[in-house]
C-alpha cells in the first residue's frame, strides 16, 4: 500500500511576523518533480519580505529557495538525477523558451510565475496540511523551508560531496552567493583599472565584494552602516570602506574611485533612494546593477540626462547565471579558498528558526542557515 510522504514544514501566513512549524503531506513527486530530503536551507531576505507582504506570493506557503539535501524520489520525464544524488537547489525555470535554451534561464519568459506564485504552473501545489488544505508550494521551485521537498528538476543542480556536512554548507549557494557574485562575474565583468561600489554588505553584497577580488578591478568600496560588516568586507576584499551613516556616500565615492566615480555601482540595498543617487554617481559609461529589491510598487526618480552619456541601470535576477554551470564553479571557488562565504554562515537548528529570522532582520547574523537533524524524530512544532 502507498503511504504519502509526511514531513514538517515552515509555514508563512497572513499576518504572522514568523514562519510556523506544521506537520504537512507531500505529493509523489509528478511529472519533471523529484522529492529531496533536505539537509539544510538557507534563510534569505526574500523569504522575509514575502511574509512581511511586500512582495505578492500568495499565502499560506512554505518558502524558502536556498536549500540542499539528497533525492529521495524522481517523477517521471526526469533522467538526469536519481535517488541518492546529492543537490543544490536553486531558481526555477521552464527549460523550453528560447532564453532557457541558449543558457540564459534568468531571463525565462515565466520566469516570475514559476518562481513568486507558488504553485504548478496549472495552480495545483504539492503540499497540503494534515487536514488536506492546500499550501503554496514551488516556491523558487522548492519550497525548501521544510524537511522534505516536492520541487523542480528545473530547479537541481547535482554536486558531488564528501558527507552531508559538507553538503550542508553549499546550501546559500543556490540564491544570495549566486546573485552577487554572478553580478560581478557574469555580467559587470570588470576590467583592469575599473573601480567597483557595493552597497549594501549583507550575504548577496559580500558576495559581490569576494568575486570582484577575483577580477582586475583596482579599487573595490563596500558601504554600509553597520562597522562590523565593514570590516568583514575588507578582509573578504574591498579595498575601501564607507560607513554612509556617518559619511558623505557621494563625496567619499569621488573621494576613492576618481572625480567621475566608480565605473560600476552593485546596489544590494533596496533602498529607493540609494539607487537615484548610485545612477548619479556611477562614472559615464558605468553601469548600475540592480539586485536589492523593495517593496512592490516602489519608486526611484532620476534626471535622464544623467543617462544620456551612456550610464547603464541593469536589473539583476539570480546574477544572470546559468545554474547548472555556475554554481558548480562558485563551490570550486570556495572549495580553493577563494570565495570564503563561510565567514558570514551560521547554521540554526530547526528549533532556533524564529531566532534566525530574529537574527535576519536585526542584522546579527548575515546569512543564518537551517540545518536539519534527520537523526531524530520529526514531529510538528
Amino acid at each position: 500500500m502507498h503511504v504519502p510522504t509526511s514531513t514538517n514544514v515552515a509555514v508563512a501566513r497572513t499576518g504572522e511576523d514568523t514562519f510556523h512549524w506544521e506537520s504537512a503531506v507531500l505529493d509523489d513527486p509528478g511529472p519533471g518533480e523529484i522529492l529531496v530530503r533536505l539537509v539544510a536551507t538557507g534563510l534569505c531576505h526574500t523569504d522575509l519580505s514575502v511574509l512581511a507582504g511586500r512582495l505578492p506570493t500568495p499565502l499560506p506557503a512554505v518558502l524558502g529557495h536556498e536549500g540542499a539535501g539528497t533525492v529521495e524520489a524522481v517523477g517521471p520525464e526526469v533522467t538526469d538525477i536519481e535517488p541518492g544524488d546529492h543537490v543544490v537547489l536553486s531558481f526555477n525555470s521552464c527549460g523550453r523558451c528560447r532564453s532557457c535554451l541558449t543558457g540564459r534561464p534568468t531571463a525565462c519568459d515565466t520566469y516570475f510565475p514559476l518562481n513568486f506564485h507558488a504553485a504548478r504552473p496549472d495552480g495545483t501545489t504539492p503540499i497540503r496540511t494534515q487536514d488536506g488544505a492546500p499550501l503554496g508550494g514551488l516556491f523558487f521551485g522548492q519550497s525548501s523551508l521544510a524537511r522534505h521537498a516536492v520541487v523542480s528538476a528545473q530547479s537541481v543542480v547535482h554536486v558531488d560531496v564528501a558527507d552531508e556536512s559538507e553538503l550542508a554548507q553549499l546550501a546559500p549557494v543556490g540564491c544570495g552567493i549566486q546573485t552577487g557574485a554572478g553580478a560581478i562575474l557574469n555580467l559587470l565583468r570588470p576590467v583592469h583599472g575599473e573601480s567597483l561600489a557595493v552597497f549594501g554588505a549583507g550575504a548577496v553584497g559580500l558576495s559581490a565584494v569576494m568575486a570582484a577580488r577575483l577580477t582586475p578591478a583596482r579599487t573595490i568600496v563596500a558601504v554600509d552602516v553597520v562597522p562590523a560588516r565593514l570590516d568583514l568586507a575588507t578582509e573578504l576584499g574591498a579595498t575601501h570602506t564607507i560607513d554612509s551613516s556617518k559619511e558623505d556616500l557621494a563625496t567619499q565615492l569621488r573621494a576613492l574611485a576618481g572625480p567621475a566615480g566608480p565605473t560600476h555601482i552593485v546596489e544590494t540595498t533596496g533602498i529607493p533612494a540609494l539607487l537615484e543617487l548610485a545612477i548619479t554617481a556611477v562614472s559615464a559609461q558605468g553601469t548600475v546593477a540592480v539586485i536589492g529589491a523593495p517593496s512592490a510598487g516602489s519608486r526611484a526618480s532620476f534626471d535622464v540626462n544623467a543617462l544620456i552619456d551612456g550610464r547603464t541601470v541593469r536589473g539583476v535576477t539570480e546574477g544572470g547565471s546559468d545554474r547548472v554551470t555556475f554554481i558548480p564553479s562558485l563551490i570550486d571557488l570556495a572549495r580553493r579558498g577563494r570565495l570564503p562565504y563561510r565567514k558570514f554562515v551560521r547554521f540554526y537548528s530547526e528549533d532556533q528558526l524564529h531566532l534566525a529570522v530574529e537574527d535576519a532582520r536585526s542584522g546579527r547574523t548575515i546569512k543564518p542557515v537551517i540545518r536539519f537533524d534527520h537523526h531524530t524524530p520529526g514531529e510538528g512544532r
